[in-house]
């Protein structure tokens, strides 16, 4: 899909803030283990998250859509060897399968999951989890993938190798059905990690720590479907880049619902730049048009600025007085997009895999451009927004990944977006 956009307008406006992608796709994955069929609302419509009901559809999941935004999941038929490898393949959504499934039917084979293209990302974390629980791992290249194996889950106590977030999630859904008690040490916090715990909780799990990187969890027979339909936390990403179409377009964006504890690492950035903001409740209110200062962003576990903002801050970054300094060190790609923004003029160094240093305020000027992944590619869209002249970006689809209806809320802002197809 390419994306055509008439740069240089204003955006102002109200948007709505839909449910968050990084806690809906263990809300999901975790309907494995629980009995009954699970409701979820503030559901976003969004690529990664139809890819992965497909694949818990094609082992026998009834998955039905109440209205755009909530949904059903009924798991109790699912069959593992029914498994769709190639799907899971495409999304690295598709990791938080192996917690559950591993819990559920004791013995899987699956593939390496797989996801955007910023660099390597192994599942050691993962497997180290697994394996603290008396799973057995192997690689088995004659069926293509891991073969996973567990007669009995039994906690322990854990410490994880690093604070991976989606680690966590498959270690806590997990234990949650293991035989005995798990304390897991330096768990991921992440509010989506939080919103897992509750969830669990809310269907009969033990978890306690909820917030904290130490977590204990006494494992429980069964779970049961909560009462009432979960309503899915704001996505404070979706929060963070309406917060920068602001800030690069010299417009006024109010966002609503947020939760305000979530923002702190972003509005203090913001406020750092120059950025005037106004929080009223759960409603976020965003004014550009100031003078910009550079800054220093180095990415962290939670409750640090959070990497899946680093790209459009970067973009950001650009429009800034002065030289800001980057530093993301999770992912080694995840700077491939100043190479984009370079093409449009941006004034940028990759001093290594994890650093980068901006140099602005630059105009940026619309040209061709492609998105390299979602964060990547919501970045590439927010350049030509900002940008003088018209920007065409290739492979626009990665965006539909993880924002829903971005053109569409872009465009009730201000913005003169055009999508078409491959071959339009």
């Amino acid at each position: 899909m390419r994306m055509i956009i008439q740069g240089g307008h204003r955006l102002t406006g109200r948007v709505p803030i839909f449910g968050s992608k990084n806690a809906i796709g263990p809300l999901i994955a975790s309907s494995i283990i629980i009995k009954g069929p699970v409701r979820l609302k503030n559901v976003p419509h969004i690529l990664d998250v139809v890819r992965l009901l497909e694949i818990l559809q094609k082992m026998g999941a009834v998955v039905s859509w109440i209205n755009p935004h909530e949904l059903e999941i009924d798991t109790r038929d699912i069959d593992p060897v029914k498994v769709d490898k190639k799907t899971m393949k495409q999304i690295r959504f598709s990791i938080l399968l192996l917690g559950p499934m591993l819990a559920r039917f004791k013995k899987m084979i699956v593939p390496e999951p797989g996801g955007d293209i910023i660099g390597k990302r192994p599942i050691d974390t993962h497997l180290f989890a697994l394996k603290a629980l008396g799973a057995s791992v192997e690689s088995d290249d004659d069926r293509g993938g891991l073969h996973l194996e567990a007669k009995k889950l039994v906690g322990g106590y854990i410490v994880l190798p690093e604070f991976s977030v989606t680690a966590t999630e498959n270690l806590i859904m997990a234990a949650v059905v293991a035989h005995g008690h798990t304390s897991i040490r330096l768990a991921a916090a992440e509010p989506h990690v939080q919103e897992l715990c509750r969830f669990l909780n809310a269907a009969g799990a033990k978890i306690k720590g909820i917030g904290t990187h130490d977590l204990e969890i006494t494992g429980v027979v069964a779970l049961h479907a909560p009462k009432k339909a979960w309503k899915v936390i704001p996505d404070t990403i979706e929060i963070g880049t309406f917060a920068v179409a602001a800030a690069v377009t010299h417009g006024t964006i109010e966002m609503s619902p947020v939760i305000p504890e979530h923002l702190d690492a972003l509005r203090f950035v913001l406020t750092s730049i120059g950025v005037k903001q106004e929080l009223d409740g759960t409603c976020f209110r965003v004014q550009g048009g100031g003078r910009m200062n550079a800054f220093k962003l180095q990415t962290m576990i939670y409750p640090g600025f959070p990497t899946d903002l680093q790209a459009p801050f970067g973009l950001l970054a650009t429009q800034c007085h002065g030289v800001s300094l980057i530093h993301d060190p999770l992912f080694e790609a995840r700077l491939g997009y100043l190479h984009e923004l370079i093409k449009m003029g941006a004034n940028a160094i990759i001093a290594d895999p994890h650093r980068a240093v901006i140099s602005g305020p630059t105009s940026l000027r619309g040209t061709e451009i492609r998105s390299l992944d979602i964060r990547a590619g919501v970045t590439m869209v927010l350049a030509g927004l900002a940008a003088q002249g018209e920007t065409i970006i290739h492979d626009a689809e990665m965006v539909d990944r993880g924002y829903e209806d971005l053109d569409g809320r872009l465009r009730s802002l201000g913005a003169e977006i055009v999508c078409l197809e491959k071959n339009e």
